[in-house]
């Protein structure tokens, strides 16, 4: 083993995390934790990395951008013939790690995914720079292509077909949701004592919050 990394640690101290502050809804508890990451200039601090189940059985992650969240659940948008559209086509449950290290704070979440509808795809595609509406049109996700040439070529013929802008949403780009079932918020503390209070969905739709041993 490499003792220089083995070496690398930190101690948390910056806050800690109990059931009688926390709300009972943890889409509320995200909230607030949500409006605290915000005001600490967090950089990307919509990312997140999304897990899938890959078509060969196998977990698969990458990192992608949180767009929206309400009571329902969580919205992103991407290429739906990508890898992880294919993936979630196969099979809809997901999960969700962020991880603020200025907070010392991690929120893991599971559940199932589902596509937003049509308008709100419009709605958020519109709202994006031209390029990279056009880039939407211009890749093809997750394909091998010959070098990078070739996508640059095909920006640029698709830049001048769109010059004027009105870029049409494309059919295979859009939205999805992932909708809850389980929400673990961590809160990193001194000794590797860290606070974790997990909330599970139950039939009624109530949450149950639990505290799980670090």
């Amino acid at each position: 083993m490499n003792q220089d990394i083995a070496g690398i640690r930190k101690d948390y101290q910056l806050a800690s995390l109990d059931e009688v502050s926390t709300a009972q809804n943890p889409m509320d508890q995200f909230e607030h934790w949500w409006k605290e990451a915000i005001q600490s200039n967090i950089d990307e601090v919509n990312a997140f990395v999304l897990s899938t189940i890959g078509l060969d059985g196998g977990p698969t992650g990458r990192v992608v951008l949180l767009k929206g969240f309400t009571p329902e659940g969580f919205v992103f948008f991407t290429n739906y013939e990508s890898n992880k559209g294919k993936e979630i086509a196969a099979n809809p449950i997901v999960s969700m790690n962020f991880f603020w290290k200025e907070l010392e704070r991690q929120v893991r979440i599971n559940g199932s995914i589902k596509k937003v509808s049509t308008e709100e795809s419009e709605k958020y595609f519109h709202s994006r720079p031209l390029g990279s509406q056009v880039g939407a049109w211009t890749s093809p996700q997750s394909q091998v292509i010959p070098d990078r040439a070739y996508l640059e070529n095909l920006m640029n013929e698709n830049l001048a077909k769109y010059k004027e802008g009105n870029v049409p949403l494309p059919p295979h780009w859009g939205g999805y949701m992932i909708q809850p079932t389980t929400i673990e918020f961590w809160q990193g503390r001194s000794s590797r004592l860290h606070d974790r209070l997990k909330y599970t969905l139950n039939q009624d739709h109530s949450w149950t919050k639990v505290r799980l041993a670090p």
